[in-house]
């Protein structure tokens, strides 16, 4: 009988590395693997770095590359090549931490990692919940997520003009994740709607150059991946 290792998606929540729960940490701490996402253009893991001082002495690391496409083919030769490689660990009776950038149920690679390791293995997985970059984002500037009888939609920055229009107008708090590519469009939305002023840019939270700013009036020309806004109506 096949003694399979489990496979931990771990959020190490938004940048710093005093924000993972204690969970992760103590599972960090006894894991054979530590796998991290990194582009095939970038062989660096933020994950891993935020991750790194809570690793045991024993754990060993293994980068997966995932390509930064659309392309449909090449997004799944990669998921079934890293979906292999998780497998082969796993199947050997290895345990293994899979890294994610706050957590790992919510805009990350784990979930297309894990239905592809499902089709290729029994081995167990289980979910270790992070701190969202907005949850982070909305303690630092001390502002309200949502209350009361209030709603919050959680928003994809890459959406169209138009579909971003449609949530918001009829939000009464919104978080807009990956607001970079797109932040002209972004803007123009949320000015046209009467909450360019109140709305709050965050980027780079717990990094080197962390930026939040009021308004939408002083925009960086050239916003980091990982930057955020966060709506409310007044």
């Amino acid at each position: 009988m096949t003694r399979y290792g489990t496979l931990y998606g771990i959020g190490v929540g938004p940048g710093d590395p005093d924000l993972l729960t204690l969970k992760a940490i103590k599972t960090l701490q006894k894991v054979d693997v530590v796998l991290a996402a990194a582009s095939t253009k970038n062989e660096a893991s933020l994950a891993l770095s935020i991750a790194r001082p809570h690793l045991g002495p024993q754990a060993e690391t293994l980068r997966l590359n995932f390509p930064m496409t659309r392309d449909a083919g090449v997004l799944e030769n990669a998921w079934r090549e890293n979906a292999d490689a998780v497998a082969k660990i796993l199947d050997a009776g290895r345990s293994a931490a899979f890294l994610t950038l706050g957590d790992p149920l919510t805009y990350s690679t784990f979930g297309y990692l894990a239905r592809a390791l499902a089709l290729r293995s029994e081995a167990p997985v289980a979910v270790i919940p992070g701190i969202t970059s907005y949850q982070a984002a909305a303690a630092a500037t001390g502002r309200v997520l949502v209350e009361s009888g209030e709603s919050l939609a959680v928003v994809s920055g890459v959406a169209d003009e138009d579909s971003l229009t449609r949530v918001l107008e009829s939000a009464q708090c919104a978080v807009i994740l990956k607001a970079y590519k797109n932040l002209p469009a972004i803007r123009r939305v949320l000015e046209k709607l009467g909450l360019g002023d109140s709305s709050v840019f965050v980027t780079r939270l717990g990094l080197e150059g962390e930026e939040i700013l009021t308004g939408l009036r002083n925009l960086p020309e050239k916003p980091s991946y990982y930057s955020l806004i966060l709506v409310r109506r007044s």
